[in-house]
């Protein structure tokens, strides 16, 4: 049986906060009833933010998106909270479309690109953890999320609307049919997803860590009091859901997460048994 790449599912963007929009598609789960979100996040500041840049399988309807929001020649900054494929899939092309926009990266992330992507110098910033960017009218400060996979990811911070891009952190599977908000996901499934992407498919060192280090790396995201939290691999999440968000990420290197797939899944999808 030859694996067949599934069509992306392609939700409407989602507004969730004054000017602020996520950019949203959906990738169907190998054997399972599942999806999960691949999403950016578009501000319109003074000086217009886009924050990572889709994938490429989803190219066209997510310019479409980009473009029904924003007037591409105004959009000033493309933040990318790390380098991985699914945050940098329409990288170029939002660099070719958006003429006076800077590539606002890090070091490390210029350096692991090099070698397939460049931009000229003059369209770089480099913004670390801990520093910021101004927007013309507010100050969206770079905040590293308390989980991770890559060296070069940073969150990214509103303080205008509140709003938190926690880039690959408080990731969750959906049912087939994505969900707008956490809120909406059936009982258990938030709370069962979180542990078994975060352990499987982001931080599997989760385990291994200082438990008071970790505890204070969370305490640094909870302290900036987030309205919403946003991020690529999950439905947004607002109001007497925010403490809960914190509560699970605290937990997990205590978590015990459900089973991954296995082989015997892989067997069964090759042989048809399974769709």
């Amino acid at each position: 049986m030859a694996f067949e790449p599934q069509e992306p599912i392609h939700p409407a963007p989602l507004k969730v906060a004054a000017d602020t929009f996520v950019l949203r598609s959906a990738q169907q789960a190998t054997g399972a009833p599942l999806s999960v979100y691949l999403s950016s996040l578009v501000i319109r500041a003074r000086e217009p933010v886009l924050v990572d840049t889709g994938t490429r399988a989803n190219r066209d309807a997510w310019l479409a998106d980009l473009a029904s929001l924003v007037d591409l020649t105004e959009v000033r900054w493309v933040f990318l909270s790390h380098d991985d494929e699914d945050h940098t899939g329409n990288l170029a092309e939002v660099l070719e479309r958006c003429p006076n926009a800077t590539l606002v990266t890090t070091w490390a992330a210029t350096e692991r690109m090099g070698s397939t992507f460049s931009a000229p110098l003059g369209r770089l910033r480099w913004v670390h953890d801990g520093e910021s960017l101004d927007a013309g009218d507010r100050v969206l400060r770079a905040v590293r999320p308390p989980v991770f996979d890559s060296p070069t990811t940073r969150g990214l911070f509103d303080p205008t609307t509140g709003v938190y891009w926690a880039s690959d952190c408080f990731a969750t599977p959906m049912p087939t049919e994505p969900v707008d908000y956490v809120g909406d996901l059936p009982p258990g499934m938030w709370e069962e997803g979180t542990a078994m992407f975060h352990h499987h498919a982001l931080a599997p060192w989760l385990p291994l860590v200082d438990r008071a280090a970790y505890r204070a790396t969370v305490s640094r995201v909870h302290e900036l009091e987030p309205s919403v939290i946003v991020g690529a691999h999950t439905p947004a999440i607002s109001g007497e859901h925010i403490d809960r968000a914190f509560d699970l990420i605290t937990a997990l290197p205590d978590t015990t997460p459900p089973p991954h797939p296995d082989q015997g899944l892989l067997d069964a999808l090759a042989a048809g048994a399974v769709r």
